[in-house]
Parts: C-alpha cells; sequence; structure tokens
C-alpha cells in the first residue's frame, strides 16, 4: 500500500491532468503521440565563462511519465524531440533543448509520475 503522500502525490497528478492540461503532439522522428501538457516555464542563470551570466528562460511542458510512449514504448524525453502546441490556426513547434549544462527534463515530483521538459520555439506554421 503506498504512503499518504504518495496517494496525495497521485490525486495531484490526476486532478493537473484533469484540470490544468491542454493537448500536444509529442514527436521523435516520425513517431508521434498526443498527450495532455500543463505548460510552465522555468528560469535558468547559466554562467557564460567570460564573468558574464546568461539567463534562459524555457517554456516548459508537464507531462504524466505514463502517457509518453512512442512505438509502444515508454520514453523519457530527448534533445531534439519536438512538442507541437495548436493555438488557433497556429502551430508552435518547440523543441526540447538542455540549458547550458542542465538536463533536457527532470521528474516534477517525488514519485517520479511527472515530465518536466525543457524547450524553446523553433517553428511557427499555419494551420488550413
Amino acid at each position: 500500500m503506498a504512503d499518504l503522500l504518495q496517494r496525495a502525490s497521485a490525486w495531484l497528478e490526476d486532478q493537473r491532468t484533469k484540470h490544468l492540461t491542454q493537448s500536444v503532439v509529442y514527436q521523435r522522428g516520425t513517431d508521434t503521440i498526443e498527450v495532455l501538457a500543463t505548460i510552465g516555464s522555468t528560469v535558468f542563470q547559466i554562467d557564460d565563462g567570460a564573468g558574464g551570466v546568461l539567463r534562459i528562460e524555457a517554456r516548459d511542458y508537464l507531462i504524466s511519465a505514463a502517457d509518453l510512449v512512442l512505438a509502444g514504448n515508454p520514453v523519457v524525453p530527448q534533445r531534439g524531440d519536438q512538442i507541437r502546441e495548436t493555438q488557433g490556426r497556429q502551430v508552435f513547434v518547440y523543441e526540447v533543448i538542455r540549458p547550458g549544462d542542465e538536463p533536457c527534463w527532470r521528474w516534477s515530483d517525488a514519485y517520479r509520475q511527472t515530465l518536466r521538459i525543457h524547450t524553446k520555439q523553433v517553428d511557427l506554421e499555419a494551420t488550413l
């Protein structure tokens, strides 16, 4: 039996998925899957090696790990994967990035239910 915090975390994940998500398309090569994602952001401060600090703001997608299945296999995000987000008649294309020395994704909760995926916009397409 799961502990109280694990049950509460599962309940919160269920509520996030039901009430705080929109449909996006996750793509790796020719494999795609439509998943529900919560959209957020993370600001990274990265030392540029010359005494300055670079500020990078990534658009984050929170996706249930159980939903990220490509070609029948559960996967974790990889640099270069894309997320396509439709808003009205436009499709915003975001690429999974690795900001500085940071990983391109991390767990968003203690029980490894939710992936927080860091991206940047690389294209904008019009829909028909």
